[in-house]
């Protein structure tokens, strides 16, 4: 059967269950946002109907937000004619809704309009490539913070609002906003990653939104921005507060009306783009201190992430820097030894990463260069030799060695409880005990 989600707000909003019922719709029905969000998220909605009773102006910002969270359904709204009154009614509808009645319900109309709204929604479902079943997300490493930030991207993945990514430098934002792409319907389409700090202020603009013939000295010919070249897949907008103030007002517009205007132009494009940003630097702080503007946080931050640093999942280290050292020996002349000796992996382990993930990369690929034993020492890494394999006694070093070949065993077989069970010659039970007791989480 056909389904359909109804969203009835106020007492006095019209039941049309039964009129849906024998038209042959599957009726899902809701008297708050809360139930209609968990509802919508089902893959076989594609048309919903929303039904005012009284119209309140102040449920407009909360019903925008969740309609946007479902941009697969089609929604279709029913309201009384007084309240086409309301600006801001009109304005949602032109940018949620497929189509709208007034009161009261001419059922043969409606039931046409559903049917179109269906036909609509099914050649939209067409047009998106399923999403990819997502597996280790191109992230390396086991811990608890790592796993727990897969599961965030897959949810967030599954919609199409904004992202906003947070962490430190060098924690891998990018990589996890590439990650959202690639887990979303708009895997197929362009990923497309702008740092906002590297581009001219005075390029920008025209970098963004493009620019028209003659728009300019130097503009010979036409040329579509960076939004534009994202249409269909995802924009990335890393150190997204290095945005200047002048520019992000366009931002803001364009997120809100999905709408861009190049340099010189005298009409507008619709850019259907998802938009991911990322920034080192705490935006509310930036706002309180009038480096960025509030709306534009409060729209970039609908769905929010936070990326560890690498000091909080310091049982990542070994198989990460196992996985660049691979990655590093690719080169002709590369180092042919066998890989990290003890001190090196202890040295790693008590070092705090200031620079992340970017550092570890950076230092295990001097390592490759400098090595001249068999095996990479601390001095090869740049690191100091930790007093660790030495002081912290036999049961330490144990420990350590047993974590090491878990978190590499697991990394061998993709998370793989049953194949890393066999190969470390221990239960399926036993293997989840002491991924507990060191930190590393099985895969979701």
């Amino acid at each position: 059967m056909r389904k359909i989600l109804c969203i009835r707000l106020g007492e006095h909003a019209p039941d049309i269950a039964s009129l849906l019922r024998l038209g042959g719709w599957d009726v899902l029905q809701a008297a708050d946002l809360e139930t209609a969000q968990r509802l919508q998220a089902q893959p076989s909605v594609l048309v919903g109907a929303l039904l005012f009773g009284e119209f309140a102006p102040d449920q407009l910002g909360p019903l925008e937000d969740c309609l946007q969270r479902s941009p697969g359904i089609e929604w279709v709204g029913l309201f009384a004619p007084e309240a086409l009154e309301s600006p801001a009614l009109r304005e949602l509808a032109l940018g949620c809704f497929f189509d709208y009645h007034t009161l009261p319900v001419d059922w043969p109309v409606l039931a046409l309009t559903l049917g179109h709204a269906l036909r609509r929604a099914h050649l939209r479902s067409q047009g998106k490539a399923p999403a990819p079943a997502c597996t280790s997300l191109g992230m390396i490493g086991h811990s608890a913070a790592l796993v727990q930030l897969k599961k965030q991207i897959r949810k967030v993945a599954a919609t199409d609002a904004p992202v906003l990514i947070g962490g430190e430098s060098g924690s891998g934002k990018e990589l996890a906003a590439h990650a959202v792409h690639q887990c979303s319907w708009r895997a197929a389409g362009p990923f497309v990653a702008v740092n906002c700090g590297a581009i001219a202020p005075s390029l920008i603009h025209s970098e963004l939104f493009g620019y028209e013939r003659g728009a300019f000295t130097g503009a010979t010919v036409a040329k579509a921005g960076l939004i534009e070249s994202a249409n269909g897949g995802t924009l990335f907008l890393d150190e997204i507060a290095d945005l200047p103030l002048e520019l992000q007002i366009n931002l803001l517009r364009f997120l809100q009306e999905r709408t861009i205007q190049r340099v010189g132009a005298t009409r507008t494009l619709q850019a259907n783009v998802r938009v991911v940003a990322a920034s080192h630097v705490e935006l509310g702080q930036a706002v309180a201190a009038g480096r960025f503007r509030e709306d534009l946080f409060y729209r970039l931050n609908v769905l929010p992430l936070v990326v560890p640093p690498l000091r909080e999942r310091l049982c990542d280290v070994p198989v990460l820097a196992q996985h660049f050292l691979q990655r590093c020996r690719g080169g002709k002349h590369a180092w042919r030894g066998e890989g990290f000796g003890r001190p090196a992996l202890a040295a790693m382990m008590a070092y705090g990463w200031p620079g992340n993930v970017r550092e570890l990369y950076n230092r295990v690929q001097r390592a490759t260069v400098m090595a001249e034993q068999r095996l990479i020492t601390p001095a090869d890494l740049g690191l100091a030799v930790t007093s660790a394999p030495v002081g912290i006694g036999l049961e330490a070093v144990r420990t350590l060695a047993e974590r090491d070949a878990i978190a590499l065993t697991l990394g061998r077989v993709d998370s793989n409880i049953t194949h890393a069970a066999r190969e470390l010659g221990v239960s399926r039970m036993t293997l989840y005990r002491l991924m507990g007791k060191h930190g590393l989480a099985p895969r979701v």
